[in-house]
């Protein structure tokens, strides 16, 4: 099969031909027919993480399953498959609870093992894992799921509690940000988005952000606290730094919750972040990562009756070549909305 492989930390992404995988027990083994790109692909890439080389990065997936491993029970060739971009064992307390997402004994395609920049994935846990594609979402939509879209979708719901009529600011303006601004529309909140890119801040406009701040230069927690009387109620920062972590939490109003989606790292150690305002105004602060395959169908249902319409972030689609070229500056793409890769182009 084709893919990109790395072969060192921040090392030139290549189009390379390497051997078929094979379904392991209990796994499968999916054709990738959309897998987007986003920040964590190029965290990956930049050695932010555990990564062992060569490797293929991508973590965000739809597909049609090809091959089951002994013992899988729910799927089968021809299947229309995404996943999460954390995948559980499937058998310890946190995968019985629904908690997947939090397995200790987690993969990560595109981190953990090789990912779907790629024709081909390992799939670990199948009927854990994979989710069925309803017949209306299409692959490039299921692909956007599985990491920034069902993550924004959690950050608001499950951690969040978000409720009708809040303020939700919204620190970047991707694929995450984007998602929440669409996400917090539809569940009737008011929504400011944050981002140095106008042509994000446009997208947010027309998903229906009540109002977007151009981040370059802005005194952003200020112009927050004047947009909605005092802060908001939720607050996301979906970029990952110091500085967009605590524009985020400095935009809360007293008891605020902040929900931290980026990835945050290390600078000198550990990231910093504006503590005495979260004891004094006792804000909350949540981490978000991900969102289980048990958790998937409330989504999907909202999806399929057009009250979410994800299809609309999909802002381009590319092929592994472009995509090899791409990740290495990936972190400095004006991207408004989502990069999707179909690995047949």
């Amino acid at each position: 099969m084709r893919a990109v492989v790395v072969d060192a930390a921040r090392g030139r992404p290549e189009v390379r031909a390497v051997p078929d995988p094979s379904a392991p027990a209990g796994g499968a083994v999916v054709r990738v027919m959309a897998t987007g790109m986003c920040r964590s692909d190029w965290h990956a890439w930049a050695g932010h993480d555990d990564i062992s080389y060569p490797h293929v990065p991508g973590h965000e997936l739809a597909g049609v399953v090809v091959e089951v491993g002994d013992g899988v029970r729910r799927w089968r060739a021809g299947d229309r498959v995404t996943v999460p971009f954390v995948c559980g064992c499937g058998t310890c307390e946190w995968c019985r609870a629904g908690e997947a997402q939090v397995c200790p004994d987690q993969q990560q395609p595109g981190f953990t093992h090789w990912g779907s920049f790629a024709e081909l994935v390992t799939l670990h846990a199948a009927d854990s894992n994979l989710v069925a594609i309803p017949a209306s979402v299409d692959f490039a939509t299921a692909a956007g799921l599985g990491c920034r879209f069902a993550t924004a979708y959690r950050a608001l719901v499950g951690r969040a509690r978000l409720a009708e009529g809040e303020w939700v600011t919204v620190v970047g303006a991707g694929g995450v940000g984007l998602s929440v601004v669409m996400i917090a529309v539809a569940l009737g909140a008011r929504v400011v988005a944050v981002d140095r890119n106008p042509e994000a801040l446009a997208v947010a406009a027309d998903l229906g952000a009540a109002h977007v701040v151009r981040a370059d230069g802005t005194d952003v927690p200020g112009v927050v606290a004047d947009l909605t009387g005092g802060g908001s109620h939720v607050a996301v920062d979906a970029v990952g730094t110091e500085q967009t972590c605590a524009d985020a939490i400095l935009s809360l109003r007293r008891r605020g919750r902040h929900v931290q989606v980026g990835l945050l790292p290390p600078v000198e150690g550990h990231p910093r972040i504006p503590m005495d305002r979260v004891i004094a105004w006792e804000l909350d602060l949540l981490g978000s990562h991900g969102m289980a395959a048990a958790d998937y169908p409330e989504m999907l249902g909202l999806i399929e009756q057009g009250r979410l319409r994800p299809d609309r972030l999909v802002e381009r689609t590319i092929g592994l070549a472009e995509a090899a070229t791409l990740l290495p500056r990936f972190d400095r793409a004006t991207v408004a909305g989502m990069t999707i890769v179909d690995p047949a182009r």
